[in-house]
């Protein structure tokens, strides 16, 4: 019996409604576990060490194959890829769960990684792909609303279940989420892949640009520990010691960038002589794309630096659990949803870039707002109406930028575009939580100094020992105080006024991100690609082989 196009159009949305809660379950993973790490560190013995790299190593492998596996999609099929990143990434978390030591926890936070590097590009590209006109933006909608809403209520979740459960809960809510999403892709979501007819692998591509990604992501993720330039902590890995005098850093950074540049060559000497690239060089052409991809890089900056700040000042300055600290950004996801419920029709009517800056306008004004009123004494209240208009910034820019930067990429490349872009905003999330950190802990730093100078018994060195521990362990040594309470009460201030100069930092990045918006012009996409603008529609996909 055919389908009449009620039908497919109810399915498409079904569909929707399975990839968010795909992107949902990878979201929220990295934000609960940020909340569980103190009960795993009880649990497992695991060293301070061990701790970050429970939570950076899955940032490294995610940031390390966004491209790789965008282009995958593209090849194997956009279906094919997500459902595989599922049930790794659901298989692993079954096994993170069971974790009896660190050793083993790092091993599955790995391995989570990849999955989460296939499902995340791969569920923009099904996107682009089944959506147009004025039915993807709204899809780019649903998509950004749930990045924004999960990562507010990551928190408020990972508390309660580490509270009244057990911190394993926070990977074990994957397992149940991940068979849902695969059962429901299989019966509503069609294959689609690129209808070309080229046949070779880019394997030079893929070692130098997951190297490159990698050594990049370390090195801001981790300068603040290691040290930007002199090494300020022993870098371990597999029971070795960095036996330079110079930071891992540094080191890094140059890797990373002597393989990015070699990698740009691969791409262009195999473009020009005609096989298969990782990355199609051309795309950059793309005005949308090109101006989209700078100004998601700014704006990610701005946006996850605060989001990395903010749980720290509640939970250390203000004494919050991890509970009250989910419940105290309640707001911010609040705004998100409320933004989501009239993003489209606003893009539709005005064009997607208004609705981006209309976005980073509240953004700014959101968190300039917080840093006028974040105080070692605040009451719960007065964060609130700015916490929201954060929100609702964020679940107004973070889609329709996304749309924007993929509106005019054609639909068989939308692998890779969206790999390209989701590989910047991973990029952008780094960078933002290595300057905003570094302006945070710097400021920190020198305020407490400054506090403790004329404090008895805190002259010279033993002032500096506070400073360094409340610095280095981002602010939980300030619990370890309370029997000193003058230094105590210091230390909670100059962690306000750090945090206050993170967040009048990150509102002056997110202004750069609208300036940058200014060359987008509306965002709409082009009309071949856009049948109800009254344009060409594009090249149909490769027909479903599935549902």
């Amino acid at each position: 019996m055919s389908r009449t196009p009620q039908d497919a159009a109810g399915r498409r949305w079904t569909g929707l409604a399975f990839i968010a809660l795909a992107v949902a379950m990878i979201i929220s993973s990295a934000t609960i576990t940020n909340v569980a790490i103190p009960e795993i560190i009880g649990d497992l013995g695991v060293s301070a060490t061990g701790a970050q790299w429970i939570q950076e190593s899955y940032t490294l492998v995610f940031a390390a194959l966004l491209l790789t596996f965008g282009r995958l999609a593209d090849r194997l099929g956009r279906r094919r890829l997500l459902l595989v990143g599922v049930a790794v990434f659901g298989g692993m978390s079954l096994l993170a769960a069971a974790a009896t030591s660190g050793p083993m926890l790092v091993g599955a936070r790995v391995l989570q990684g990849i999955g989460g590097a296939m499902i995340f590009p791969t569920t923009l590209s099904l996107l682009n792909s089944n959506f147009r006109g004025r039915e993807r933006a709204t899809a780019f909608a649903v998509w950004g609303a749930t990045i924004g809403g999960v990562a507010a209520l990551g928190p408020l979740i990972g508390g309660w279940l580490t509270t009244d459960l057990s911190w394993r809960w926070a990977f074990g809510l994957n397992i149940p989420i991940a068979v849902a999403v695969v059962a429901g892709v299989l019966a509503f979501v069609p294959e689609s892949r690129e209808t070309g007819t080229e046949r070779g692998v880019d394997a030079a591509g893929a070692v130098l640009s997951t190297l490159g990604f990698a050594l990049l992501v370390f090195g801001l993720v981790e300068g603040q520990t290691y040290g930007w330039w002199e090494p300020t902590e022993p870098f371990v890995v597999g029971g070795r010691e960095w036996p330079l005098p110079l930071s891992p850093v540094p080191v890094a950074f140059i890797g990373a960038a002597l393989a990015l540049t070699a990698f740009a060559l691969v791409e262009r000497a195999r473009s020009r002589s005609g096989r298969v690239v990782l990355l199609d060089l051309s795309l950059f052409a793309i005005p949308s794309f090109r101006n989209g991809n700078i100004a998601a890089l700014i704006v990610s900056l701005g946006e996850f630096g605060v989001l990395f700040a903010l749980p720290l000042w509640m939970q250390f300055v203000l004494g919050y659990s991890a509970l009250e600290t989910g419940v105290a950004l309640l707001p911010l996801a609040l705004g998100s949803f409320v933004a989501s419920g009239f993003a489209a029709r606003l893009a539709t009517a005005r064009g997607p870039a208004f609705v981006v800056r209309t976005g980073l306008a509240l953004e700014v004004a959101g968190i300039a707002g917080l840093g006028l009123v974040v105080a070692a004494d605040v009451h719960w209240a007065p964060p609130v109406p700015f916490l929201f208009l954060y929100g609702m910034g964020i679940g107004l820019a973070t889609a329709q930028l996304t749309g924007v930067v993929l509106a005019d990429v054609p639909v068989e490349r939308s692998g890779q575009g969206s790999g390209t872009q989701s590989t910047v905003r991973q990029v952008g999330s780094a960078l933002g939580i290595a300057i905003l950190g570094t302006i945070l802990f710097t400021g920190l730093g020198a305020d407490l100094d400054r506090r403790l100078d004329g404090v008895p018994g805190m002259e010279g060195a033993a002032g500096e020992r506070v400073v360094t521990a409340v610095q280095r362990s981002a602010g939980a040594a300030i619990a370890g105080l309370s029997g000193t309470p003058e230094v105590a009460e210091a230390a909670k201030e100059s962690f306000t006024t750090g945090a206050r100069y993170a967040m009048f930092g990150a509102a002056g990045v997110l202004a750069a991100g609208f300036l940058a918006t200014l060359s987008l012009g509306s965002g709409r996409p082009a009309e071949r690609d856009d049948p109800e603008a009254g344009g060409r529609p594009p090249a149909p996909a490769t027909p479903a082989t599935g549902a």
